[in-house]
């Protein structure tokens, strides 16, 4: 297996930092676009990736504008959005990898706002498939109902009013999440339920447009221990690809041979043999690995 950093350039002039993962026999079943959760740098995703590598498979990881590796000097001068994690970040992540592409079959795994992202992309039309993981926008009426309060009152209370005072929000500091930019901590914060609140109606349209334009196969796996990726939330979420075939799955912790999973360990090495394992159908196949826990 061979691992490669790499330098994304976006439309806009940003760049991001990023790595290909190789297979060892080169060219690979296919190329597999990974997208973090808010806030989770791209190194937590490398142990998925260099499995998938072993499997055969050539992957792309890359930290969005503001976090990680691809976080400026100062964060207090930038005001970065999901929306341009979507439209900049992640499209110039599926360009680059599809300037690379030898396979003819390019997927994305997506992580929580990593599962919702790919409908903005410009590009999205070309990608064969979605592994959307807990994919939602964090709109805490969707939250799990025992825990809507505490959440509400961190994510959508605490996080906007310390991010206005200082320009950014420090999450490494109060051990949450990774610091955030401005837009994308008041953008997840303030919103209720819409994806394109506070866009002008022409955004708003070209927003919807871009998601209908995704057609291809999407797995939406969601935890019944997730207090934040809800069926509820993945089914606002999936609601804007309009046109794609979506199998929607509800896994218990007990089905991967676990007391607790939640919203962010499936991609702990702990799930290499079973999780893991079983996405393989999906990505090699696009066959649903849980066709007995398929909701709707």
């Amino acid at each position: 297996m061979q691992e490669k950093r790499i330098e994304l350039l976006c439309a806009d002039g940003v760049r991001l930092a990023g790595d290909w993962w190789l297979p060892p026999s080169g060219v690979g079943a296919a190329i597999v676009v990974i997208n973090a959760a808010t806030g989770v740098l791209a190194r937590y995703y490398h142990h998925y990736a260099r499995f998938l590598a072993r499997q055969g498979f050539a992957v792309l990881t890359y930290d969005y504008r503001g976090i990680g590796q691809s976080r400026p000097a100062d964060l207090r001068r930038v005001a970065y959005t999901w929306r341009e994690w979507g439209e900049q970040d992640f499209d110039a992540a599926l360009r680059h990898a599809l300037d690379h592409d030898e396979t003819g079959r390019l997927l994305v795994v997506g992580h929580s706002i990593g599962g919702f992202l790919p409908g903005y992309a410009s590009a999205t039309g070309r990608i064969a498939g979605l592994l959307s993981v807990g994919g939602q926008f964090g709109y805490w009426g969707d939250y799990q109902l025992r825990m809507r309060v505490p959440l509400a009152i961190k994510w959508h209370l605490a996080m906007p009013a310390i991010t206005a005072v200082l320009g950014y929000f420090p999450g490494k500091r109060l051990g949450w999440l990774e610091d955030l930019p401005k837009g994308v901590a008041l953008g997840w914060g303030l919103q209720q339920g819409r994806a394109e609140q506070g866009l002008p109606p022409e955004k708003i349209t070209r927003m919807r447009t871009g998601f209908a334009a995704f057609t291809a196969p999407i797995l939406a796996v969601a935890m019944s221990d997730d207090a934040i990726a809800t069926p509820k939330a993945i089914n606002r979420a999936t609601g804007y690809y309009s046109a794609a075939p979506i199998t929607k799955v509800l896994l218990s912790p007990g089905d991967l041979g676990f007391d607790t999973v939640g919203h962010f360990n499936l991609f702990h090495a702990r799930h290499e043999h079973g999780f893991w394992k079983s996405s393989l159908d999906w990505l090699r196949e696009g066959r649903n690995p849980w066709p007995q826990r398929i909701y709707f």
